[in-house]
């Protein structure tokens, strides 16, 4: 199951490094781990040393040995210990111990890039609780390099573009999210509860998942469920039981081997009220000028306010309340952004989820999003299950 080396990846980051004259990166965030040596960490305890010239050094939870020389793209992997009978510090300590080494080792101290910045990383492979650096981790790189910068606009922009190696690894999760939300609308019926639906999803991308096609080693699912009023933002999924004529909304993240997708689907087990036919009417309607309007050249800029305007046209000014395009790939959330008073351009390569909503006051309301690739010809949908959900089953 382990991916090959992806070459014009690690290529695109050394020329970065070269530009901004970076001895190495040192990355801990699990997304980025994945990014630069295909090894998904179990506990966010791991590192990478990552030199412009001259292989990297993963830095290994000593009982993922057989998992880090199975997927890692590098051969030099130093383990340290989880339990140290005469170290009673946290694992990580002694993962930071064994970075400033090989740092050290290997004469990496001119300039080097830490993330400084993050602000959000990506779930390691346990998932449930996620480990991040203290002050001290931080501190520790000053002490033995001439010059500490941030990488995280290094990496932003390295990962904005994706290369045919991670367009692959997506598709997989997006074809799972697909086939979990045919299985999910064949057996949901009215009167489950949200998070039973939302159970089914993510159970059946995880059985079928791993080992998908001889590909997967990791599949993993996360959901929002709302079913009707339950319709919002931000919120939980509760017991509120599933509506016959009103939709059931699924935010889908999925998860295959460290690349995700970020989707937003409905599923309505009997009629559509005439208020829902007509509040999706519009809002396929905005979604599809949206889509037509991503392509190579495009401002971000100008798809927020397209986006907006179209739906305040329809009678919800002020809607939705959350971001309508961002950057997907080994996190779920990742830049670019679009934002009208942001900047920037779309470009061939990235991977884009586009999601307008609407929300009524009171609860309801309908949320549609999708993965993009943006390609020479304008953009390729990734999810195959319908948008416009009335034609979900039709053969």
């Amino acid at each position: 199951m382990p991916w090959p080396i992806d070459e014009a990846k690690l290529n695109r980051v050394r020329a970065l490094m070269k530009d901004q004259e970076l001895s190495a990166l040192v990355v801990r965030a699990p997304d980025n781990l994945v990014y630069l040596t295909n090894y998904w960490s179990m506990k966010g305890y791991d590192v990478a040393i990552f030199p412009r010239e001259g292989e990297p050094t993963l830095i290994a939870l000593e009982p993922q040995l057989a998992d880090a020389q199975r997927n890692s793209w590098t051969k030099d992997i130093r383990l340290f210990k989880s339990y140290h009978e005469n170290d009673p510090r946290p694992p990580q300590y002694r993962a930071l111990d064994l970075a400033l080494s090989v740092l050290k080792e290997r004469g990496l101290t001119d300039k080097i890039a830490v993330e400084l910045n993050m602000g959000t990383q990506s779930a390691d492979r346990m998932v449930g609780e996620p480990t991040t650096p203290t002050l001290m981790y931080f501190d520790a790189f000053g002490e033995v390099a001439g010059r500490v910068v941030d990488a995280t606009p290094l990496m932003n922009e390295a990962r904005a573009i994706k290369t045919p190696q991670e367009i692959e690894r997506m598709r997989l999760a997006n074809e799972l999210a697909a086939l979990a939300m045919e299985y999910t609308r064949e057996h949901v019926r009215p009167g489950m509860k949200e998070s039973e639906v939302g159970g089914m999803f993510e159970s059946f991308v995880h059985g079928l998942g791993v080992g998908y096609k001889g590909k997967v080693e990791m599949a993993r699912a996360f959901t929002l469920v709302w079913s009707g009023k339950g319709i919002a933002t931000f919120t939980a999924t509760g017991d509120r039981p599933i509506q016959k004529t009103e939709p059931t909304l699924l935010e889908i993240w999925v998860c295959v081997d460290g690349y995700w997708t970020d989707l937003t689907k409905n599923i309505c087990p009997g009629e559509l009220t005439p208020e829902y036919h007509k509040l999706l009417d519009l809002l396929l309607n905005v979604f599809n000028e949206a889509v037509a309007f991503a392509h190579d050249g495009a401002s971000f800029p100008d798809l927020d306010r397209l986006i907006r305007a179209r739906i305040a046209e329809g009678g919800y000014p002020g809607q939705p309340s959350h971001a309508i395009c961002h950057g997907v790939g080994a996190r779920a959330h990742e830049p670019p952004y679009a934002h009208q008073a942001g900047q920037g351009t779309i470009k061939k390569g990235m991977v884009l989820a586009i999601e307008p909503g609407i929300y009524w006051p009171g609860g309801g309301g309908l949320r549609l999003e999708d993965n993009f690739l943006i390609t020479d010809q304008g953009n390729e949908k990734l999810c195959s299950y319908p948008d416009d959900f009335r034609l979900a089953g039709q053969k």
